[in-house]
């Protein structure tokens, strides 16, 4: 990232609905930035939600939130895009990519012709195709392409474990890789409670049936979305948090690794295909995959999830 082209402590959000404006009022709670911009169709909407988050600033710490257009990004050194459809209760997030593609149309060129230097952030879904998408209509390095990925469904596995275990879910060390959605792995092999296999620590707090156990926990990390839409119509306030998490590591440059949405460069025998992994995210965005051992079962799913996300890349013929 080259400092003299991008203000570090400024920020853009394109799509101000439910998902965008969390993660604006998210951000503005976190005090990364001084300055954040919010863009989306309907500008009303996007100065009316700048408007009622800027009234908090007082209450946290000064920064300038604001309503604008695609001119006020050419300076911001993280772009996260959210902007896009929303999965509807009984769509699946897959059927999703025809919509959201055709809007990206729009919007990833008019991005990538006002600023060069920034890094986007991809919220919107299906994540991992999007980023591919705004990949390829960038023209950006792979590196400064990430999309939010499985950073939310492995918050949500730790929390779940964490319930289970009787433990502080920070103390879990476990991903979800793959798709964000319904072909994503829950990796258990590999999975530990500080550094104690995740297996014994079962054992450890008496749960014997624990393959059954990580089975119900996978899935119910798998199915959260659906229930939160059923109950109450969207899911934000997580995803919301897991933006802000993003931005801290690359903000910071903290290396942190993060399983968010990259391209594939032949790890697992996988190429071409933009999928979570865990990665190693700092200033420059995606910096290296941290390729984690997975028994043969979860590298058989995984392979499964990148042929999912090949068949439908081809379909839009990305």
């Amino acid at each position: 990232m080259d400092g003299h082209q991008v203000n570090l402590r400024k920020a853009a959000v394109i799509g101000c609905g439910f998902v965008g404006s969390a993660s604006a009022f998210s951000l503005m709670q976190g005090g990364l930035f001084t300055e954040l911009v919010l863009i989306d169709i309907d500008r009303d909407k996007a100065s009316g939600e700048a408007l009622d988050i800027s009234h908090g600033v007082p209450l946290a710490r000064p920064m300038k939130i604001y309503g604008g257009d695609y001119d006020d990004i050419s300076d911001a050194s993280v772009i996260i895009v959210t902007a896009g459809a929303n999965q509807k209760e009984g769509e699946d997030r897959l059927d999703l990519v025809k919509k959201n593609t055709a809007i990206f149309r729009s919007v990833i060129p008019e991005i990538a012709k006002r600023n060069r230097q920034g890094i986007l952030l991809i919220v919107s879904n299906p994540v991992d195709i999007l980023t591919h998408v705004a990949l390829s209509l960038s023209g950006f390095p792979k590196n400064r392409v990430i999309g939010s990925g499985t950073v939310l469904d492995t918050s949500r596995l730790k929390y779940l474990l964490g319930q289970h275990l009787g433990v502080d879910s920070r103390s879990v060390h476990a991903f979800i890789i793959g798709e964000h959605g319904d072909s994503e792995i829950a990796v258990f092999s590999s999975a530990n409670v500080s550094g104690i296999p995740v297996h014994e620590f079962c054992e450890l707090r008496g749960f014997y049936r624990h393959e059954q156990e990580l089975a119900k926990i996978g899935q119910r990390v798998k199915d959260s979305a659906y229930e939160i839409i059923r109950k109450k119509r969207a899911t934000y306030y997580g995803i919301a948090m897991a933006v802000k998490r993003i931005c801290e590591a690359i903000l910071r440059d903290e290396k942190s690794i993060l399983p968010v949405s990259t391209m594939m460069e032949g790890a697992y025998g996988i190429r071409d295909v933009v999928l979570s992994m865990p990665v190693i995210v700092g200033k420059d965005g995606a910096q290296m995959q941290v390729p984690i051992s997975l028994d043969a079962e979860e590298l058989g799913r995984l392979r499964r999830s990148a042929g999912i996300l090949e068949d439908i890349r081809r379909k839009i013929g990305l």
